[in-house]
């Protein structure tokens, strides 16, 4: 048994990575609006998978075109990026000014339920338009990059087997880094940065140093909501197969991810990511050698929401999260 994991464990690593980095971005857009106002917004899965759909549209429309002839593959890749960020970042700032401002001062609650109500919502639009477009909600596309190449680990060890990366996967972890890097740079190194970080502390103090929250909130939202859309584009293009529901069990498991790093924690939301992504690709690999065959690969989902009641009832701040005590 223990020589068989053995084998998988290259192709789990590098497979759970590239699920990992998609997790960590996704779980930044959660970590990002909770930091800012105390809200979990519920519908940035649905953020995510309207960034997958707007990608493929994209690309579908450049091969109908004929667009694709013309450009390198790496800019048609970083150009559908971008559209679907500023249509993603664009749709999270439409969110936020309907149906979380005018809801900020009223319970937690309310403002909980308008999530999963802009959720639902955006999941029947993207099956609506997908079923009227193509006739069918569930759409396939082909990568711009299919490319693939072997790993061999013997030079490691002869107990590891070789491991398969394709070059989408290569194109997602960088993607992902430059993503996460730029924000931790942005959030940490610039003036809005300062002020996200201001607001995120003490929002009327900040208001009295002339930090405009409103302003913030909507960088926040924007950034948050493009980050996902990338996300969706990276997933679309490394899966092949997206439908309006694939943002639900994702964003959940994003959302694990913010929660196991500390929600509110943007280093946290990373780490929780990579994580969470690696745990679920050895489960898939090794659920079934692991119980002798009485569980498959459709049992991995658990795992993550294992971690999240673990992590919630030994350690509800989060691994990188502070213990806020409550004021008496």
């Amino acid at each position: 048994m223990i020589s068989s994991i053995l084998q998988t464990l290259p192709q789990v690593l590098i497979d759970g990575l590239a699920l990992g980095a998609i997790y960590a971005v996704v779980a930044l857009g959660y970590t990002m609006v909770y930091g800012i106002l105390e809200l979990i917004n519920f519908a940035h899965g649905e953020i995510f998978m309207t960034g997958a759909f707007v990608g493929t549209t994209v690309l579908f429309m450049f091969q109908s075109f004929g667009w694709l002839g013309g450009l390198p593959a790496w800019f048609s890749y970083l150009l559908i990026i971008l559209i679907a960020m500023m249509v993603t970042g664009s749709l999270g700032v439409g969110i936020e000014r309907v149906a979380y401002r005018p809801l900020r001062k009223a319970p937690k609650l309310i403002s909980l339920i308008s999530a999963f109500g802009v959720s639902f919502v955006l999941q029947d639009v993207v099956r609506f338009i997908a079923q009227l477009k193509t006739g069918n909600y569930i759409v396939t596309s082909d990568s711009l990059f299919s490319g693939r190449m072997t790993l061999d680990t013997s030079a490691i060890s002869s107990v590891f087997g070789n491991a398969s990366i394709k070059a989408n996967t290569i194109i997602i972890l960088i993607v992902a880094v430059l993503l996460m890097a730029g924000l931790d740079i942005f959030v940490n190194r610039t003036k809005w940065g300062v002020a996200m970080r201001a607001v995120a502390q003490d929002r009327e103090t900040a208001s009295l140093m002339s930090i405009n929250v409103n302003k913030i909130v909507v960088l926040t939202f924007f950034i948050g909501s493009a980050l996902g859309g990338a996300t969706g584009v990276l997933f679309a293009q490394q899966y092949g197969t997206i439908d309006p529901y694939i943002g639900f069990i994702l964003g959940m498991k994003a959302f694990t991810a913010a929660v196991l790093g500390g929600i509110g924690n943007i280093r946290g939301a990373m780490f929780g990511g990579i994580v969470i992504g690696i745990l679920e690709m050895f489960a898939s690999s090794n659920l079934g050698i692991l119980t002798h065959g009485s569980f498959g690969a459709e049992y991995k989902d658990v795992f993550a929401f294992m971690i999240l009641i673990i992590v919630l009832i030994f350690k509800p701040e989060g691994l990188f999260g502070r213990a806020v005590k409550e004021k008496v």
